[in-house]
C-alpha cells in the first residue's frame, strides 16, 4: 500500500512530516525567509516563521505581507546568527557524497528517493511533476546539490510518496533560485546568491535563504513547520492510503492560508 501526496497550486493530497532541520540549519531552521542584502515583498504574502536579513537592514512590504508564528529580524544579532548557521548548513550539504549525477536532466517526471543528487550546473523543474519517494523511512533526507541556478516553471508541482516522520528536502543552489508563477515546492532552498518567488509561488514546510543576495516575494505563502512547532499533519486531514499509485483522493483544496501553506512543498 502506497501513500501518495500531490502538491499542486490547487490541492494537497497527504500529510508531511516537518521536523529535524535544526541539526542542518541551526537557528536558520525557523526562518521562512532569510536574505543577505534585502527582503522585498509585493502583495499579500504570508510567512509562517521568522523573516530576517543580514548584513542588510531592509525588509519591505510587511504589510501588506504578514509574518505569523515568527518575528522580523533586520540587521541584528539573531539575523547574523541565522546567516552564519545557514552558511554552515550550505557547506555541509554541498560536502555530502553524491549518490546520483542528474546534470542536464529535467527534474520533471523524475522519481527520487532518499539520497544526494548533483547538478554540475543548472537544474529545472518543468512539465510532469517531480516525485519524491521517502520509502517509508524516518529521518530520511533528499538533497539536491545544484551548481548554478534552480528554476521551476509556472504551475510546476511535486508529488510525495511513502513518507516517514521527520523527513527533509534541501536544495543547495550555487547561484540563484527562481520559482515560477503558481508553482509549489517542498523543502528548504539555500542559495548562495538570491531567491525570487514570482506571483503565487509557494513553499510548504520549508523556507528560502539567500546567503549573499536578496529575497524577492510576490503574493507567496511560505510555511516553515519548524517555526510553528507543527507538522503538516496538524493542519491537513489524514493521508489517503491507496492500493495503487494511480488512485488519489483529494484531501483538501486551495491553499492553507496562515497556518498552513502550500500549494506544494513537502516538508523538512
Amino acid at each position: 500500500m502506497k501513500r501518495i501526496c500531490a502538491l499542486t497550486t490547487t490541492s494537497i493530497l497527504c500529510i508531511l512530516a516537518a521536523h529535524g532541520k535544526a541539526d542542518t540549519l541551526g537557528t536558520a531552521s525557523t526562518y521562512a525567509v532569510l536574505g543577505a542584502t534585502t527582503v522585498t515583498n509585493t502583495g499579500s504574502s504570508v510567512l509562517s516563521g521568522n523573516a530576517g536579513v543580514y548584513s542588510g537592514t531592509a525588509i519591505t512590504g510587511f504589510p501588506p505581507g504578514d509574518v505569523i508564528n515568527g518575528s522580523i529580524y533586520a540587521g541584528n544579532a539573531p539575523a547574523l546568527g541565522a546567516q552564519i548557521d545557514a552558511l554552515s548548513g550550505f557547506t555541509s550539504l554541498n560536502g555530502l557524497s553524491s549518490t546520483g549525477n542528474l546534470t542536464g536532466q529535467n527534474l520533471g517526471g523524475m522519481v527520487l528517493g532518499p539520497g544526494v543528487y548533483t547538478y554540475s550546473s543548472s537544474a529545472e523543474l518543468s512539465g510532469s511533476p517531480l516525485t519524491l519517494d521517502f520509502e517509508d523511512l524516518n529521518d530520511a533526507t533528499i538533497v539536491l546539490q545544484i551548481g548554478s541556478t534552480l528554476t521551476t516553471a509556472s504551475g510546476s508541482s511535486v508529488m510525495v510518496e511513502n513518507l516517514g516522520t521527520d523527513d527533509n528536502v534541501y536544495y543547495a543552489v550555487g547561484s540563484s533560485a527562481t520559482l515560477g508563477t503558481n508553482s509549489v515546492l517542498l523543502g528548504d532552498i539555500i542559495a548562495e546568491d538570491s531567491v525570487t518567488l514570482t506571483t503565487g509561488a509557494d513553499i510548504t514546510c520549508g523556507g528560502v535563504i539567500a546567503l549573499t543576495g536578496a529575497v524577492a516575494l510576490d503574493t507567496n505563502d511560505i510555511t516553515n513547520c519548524s517555526a510553528s512547532g507543527s507538522d503538516v499533519s496538524s493542519v491537513v486531514d489524514s493521508p489517503t492510503v491507496t492500493p495503487e499509485p494511480e488512485s488519489f483522493a483529494l484531501l483538501t483544496t486551495g491553499l492553507l492560508a496562515g497556518a498552513g501553506f502550500f500549494r506544494r512543498r513537502f516538508f523538512a
